[in-house]
């Protein structure tokens, strides 16, 4: 579990439909973008591919790609789901943040190059979400859902003018 408290089958178990939902989404595109930290603390933005696979969401990546050795050094990371073409972001907007934990086992590795079909050598990270949120309009509302290990899923609403945001109960 690492330091985040939770993994993706444990968000996966305590909001199924939520977390389907977002599967689907990033399901939608191949490539999408992850950010990671550089040595100096600035950020980083890179195309990727996740892969949701065995119940885990995971991120591949070449041998010694600087987002890789940047994830070895901080693990800390967002992911942002491709938001397509148009402007109608296809479903809304899906973002994960969290920590990467890196796989090193051979066996491990070799057995998922063989399902995912990925070539070798390669990093592979598996995803300890800290939080994930999808943002999507609503009629005249944009609309906020959020998750994070320990506290309850929260939906915010905010309208086109000056009044504060307004939570679903």
């Amino acid at each position: 579990m690492g330091d985040t408290g939770t993994t993706w089958p444990a968000f996966e178990a305590e909001e199924p439909e939520f977390a389907a939902l977002v599967r689907e989404r990033f399901g939608q595109y191949t490539h999408h973008a992850l950010a990671t930290l550089r040595k100096d603390g600035s950020p980083r933005l890179s195309g990727i591919e996740a892969d949701f696979r065995g119940g885990e969401l995971w991120l591949g990546m070449m041998p010694n790609s600087r987002k890789a050795l940047d994830l070895r050094r901080d693990p800390r990371f967002a992911l942002l789901a491709n938001p397509g073409g148009g402007t109608d972001m296809g479903g809304g907007d899906v973002r994960i943040s969290g920590r990467a934990v890196e796989v090193t086992d051979p066996e491990k590795l070799d057995r998922y190059a063989a399902e995912a079909g990925a070539p070798q050598p390669f990093h592979l990270f598996r995803v300890e979400p800290t939080e994930v949120v999808r943002t999507w309009v609503d009629g005249e509302e944009i609309v906020f859902r959020s998750w994070a290990p320990g506290r309850p899923t929260r939906t915010l609403r905010r309208g086109n003018d000056d009044s504060p945001p307004r939570e679903d109960t």
